[in-house]
């Protein structure tokens, strides 16, 4: 599949911003299962240099700084992205328990992947989170099959519902209440995986969404979206998307991956200023 790919956001300001520094990381990635043909970012008021570089994941971050007075900053990426097919391997039968043993007796697999098995920014567990993975990945449980069924069990028993949480949120709250969004439930997962010595990364992109039958897709009406990628033994790293309860294909798109939320914010940036603002965001993923 192609993709035309749009995302704009703006925020406006009650006072006005003197001063502003940010970091985008917007540029889908090109992978052997994705390309991207072409990116372009433009922002208003208009920067004097915007600076990329390639972080440690091999994400492409964005530098750009503001020293002019606005009440109103607006950000357009603009893409053209082809994913193409993805094929997995023949599945393997390694357990959770074995594959554990594996990541912590392995040399090579312990360098690779321990960061993906400690505790990050967004991502701590606890015995309650813990326990809440054991019910799906149970040590003689294969592994693949333990993925599964943790995304088929966040998938059932929690509500979607957007503004219910914040970045913030700790994950016991999500637990406790059920509630959440894509970000939430893959923090989670993640947690899950990682209390049980397991090795998870945090993937970072959009979903194309599909109108309901005889219905026009309105303008803005995707989203960013995030899903999860497990590191399994003889197969590598392996995507699920607890929020829909599927395996990753062509409809996903990969921005970038990282620990958690923190190392793929598509905006982050340092306000100079005083009072609040608004910030909207309008996402188009549109097949050509």
């Amino acid at each position: 599949m192609r993709y035309k790919l749009r995302h704009q956001t703006i925020y406006t300001y009650v006072n006005s911003v003197d001063n502003y520094q940010s970091v985008l990381c917007l540029q889908p990635r090109t992978l052997p299962t994705q390309i991207c043909h072409s990116f372009d970012l433009t922002i208003e008021p208009s920067p004097t240099k915007v600076y990329s570089r390639v972080d440690y994941f091999g994400n492409t971050q964005c530098y750009f700084s503001l020293h002019e007075s606005h009440n109103i900053l607006k950000v357009v990426a603009t893409s053209d992205i082809e994913v193409l097919p993805k094929v997995l391997p023949p599945i393997s039968t390694i357990s959770c328990g074995d594959a554990a043993k594996l990541f912590s007796t392995n040399q090579d697999l312990k360098i690779e992947l321990l960061q993906y098995q400690l505790p990050s920014h967004f991502i701590d567990w606890d015995e309650e989170i813990r326990s809440f993975a054991q019910t799906c990945l149970q040590p003689n449980t294969s592994l693949f099959e333990g993925v599964k069924q943790l995304s088929t069990k966040i998938f059932t028993e929690f509500q979607f519902k957007s503004g219910f949480t914040s970045v913030n949120t700790p994950l016991k709250t999500v637990l406790k209440e059920r509630k959440g969004v894509c970000q939430d439930f893959s923090h989670l997962a993640i947690a899950c995986l990682r209390s049980m010595g397991l090795a998870a990364r945090y993937m970072s992109g959009y979903l194309e969404t599909i109108p309901p039958k005889g219905k026009q897709k309105l303008q803005g009406s995707d989203a960013s979206h995030a899903w999860i990628s497990v590191y399994i033994p003889n197969m590598g790293w392996c995507e699920f998307d607890p929020t829909n309860n599927i395996i990753p294909q062509e409809r996903h798109i990969i921005t970038a991956y990282g620990r958690d939320y923190a190392d793929v914010a598509p905006l982050k940036g340092i306000i100079f200023s005083s009072g609040e603002h608004k910030v909207s965001v309008e996402v188009d993923v549109v097949a050509v």
